[in-house]
């Protein structure tokens, strides 16, 4: 399986960050004292074509993939693909690109990995950003840190607990509060290595100018789903984060969105600039359908605006656009259309990079 080529100017650099927040105990393995967290920090760089590609996905997170996000999330039976062969564009530990650059955090849906955007994250670096991609731990599907120690996903066990117990809002809120957690630590993280600290656990050497690239006075967010939730939510408590995109992501805590449950960002508003990104379909989003967008849309001050994808699905914001189609030979007839809908993936593809790079582009 291929993953499209970025069309920026740049060449793609990328290196992987152990992070440790000793500040907060792990909400989810409560024993544990401290809450650790994976992280890529994917650049533009130079002279990359002497350094290695790095795969999408190692074998233990996607042999993860494989039984909990494949099967869960798109249909696709265990066994189907080799998750693991697919590579990115980028190359590990390539020098960074000179000049200071503006960041944009990545966030991606439940269960899903925060490598699961590489093709809208490699378009953004290739196009002068930094971009930092983080893992929900015990939520994503695997998340492999050094030593090849494997955390797998919890998150069906406790979704249906929630079910049975009727804690399903209590149990959606802690998952976004300890993203949003997350995020703010890493932003935090990124300020440390921008001073010229190496904030990973094991001190492994960084790229060539890393620290120098990193301008966290132009700050932006996107995510898909849980992502997209985890993006405006980050953004509204954290006054960081200067613009960001929702795709496809309620802002409710509920299985069944209907504005009983509304997320702070829902209920108040946000004053700086967003963009929803909507899929088409019986189950899509837009600021008149989704009463949490309708909420945020009516409270907001910032810029908004709202964009619905005609033919596109849920998944149609991740790398399943890419990667699903080339898998439909060995798919149940209508696992291609669930997941990503109708529309040519190609021109798909280029819309929603055009449209996430415009953005980014006006506001940071």
């Amino acid at each position: 399986m291929k993953l499209p080529a970025p069309t920026g100017a740049f060449q793609v650099g990328v290196v992987n960050l152990h992070l440790i927040d000793r500040s907060r105990p792990e909400h989810w393995d409560p024993p544990k004292p401290y809450r650790e967290l994976m992280v890529s920090v994917v650049y533009p760089a130079r002279d990359a074509q002497r350094y290695p590609l790095a795969h999408q996905m190692t074998p233990g997170v996607a042999a993860g993939f494989n039984t909990v996000a494949g099967p869960g999330n798109y249909g696709v039976p265990p066994n189907t693909a080799d998750w693991s062969a697919a590579l990115t564009h980028e190359h590990e530990g390539a020098p960074v690109a000179g000049g200071r650059r503006p960041v944009v955090l990545y966030s991606p849906g439940a269960v899903d990995l925060r490598s699961w955007g590489t093709d809208l994250v490699d378009q953004l670096a290739s196009e002068g950003y930094v971009v930092v991609t983080v893992d929900p731990t015990y939520e994503a599907a695997a998340v492999e840190f050094p030593g090849d120690r494997v955390i797998d996903s919890n998150i069906l066990t406790w979704y249906q607990q929630a079910q049975q117990d009727g804690t399903m809002p209590q149990f959606l809120r802690a998952l976004e509060e300890t993203r949003v957690g997350d995020t703010e630590f890493v932003l935090g993280q990124l300020a440390a290595l921008a001073a010229g600290h190496n904030p990973d656990a094991e001190q492994q050497p960084l790229p060539a100018g890393l620290s120098g690239a990193i301008d966290l006075r132009r700050v932006g967010m996107f995510g898909q789903s849980a992502g997209g939730f985890t993006a405006l939510e980050a953004m509204y408590q954290d006054p960081r984060i200067a613009a960001g995109i929702d795709m496809d992501g309620t802002l409710e805590y509920t299985q069944n969105p209907d504005g009983t449950y509304l997320s702070p960002v829902a209920q108040h508003g946000l004053n700086r600039p967003f963009l929803l990104l909507g899929s088409a379909g019986p189950d899509g989003s837009n600021h008149v359908t989704e009463p949490s967008w309708a909420a945020l849309w009516r409270h907001s001050t910032g810029w908004h605006q709202d964009v619905t994808l005609p033919g596109t699905r849920h998944g149609s914001y991740t790398d399943a656009e890419a990667l699903i189609p080339q898998l439909a030979d060995k798919l149940p007839a209508d696992t291609v259309t669930t997941d990503i809908g109708c529309a040519n993936p190609a021109l798909t593809i280029a819309t929603e990079r055009a449209l996430i790079s415009a953005f980014f582009h006006r506001w940071l």
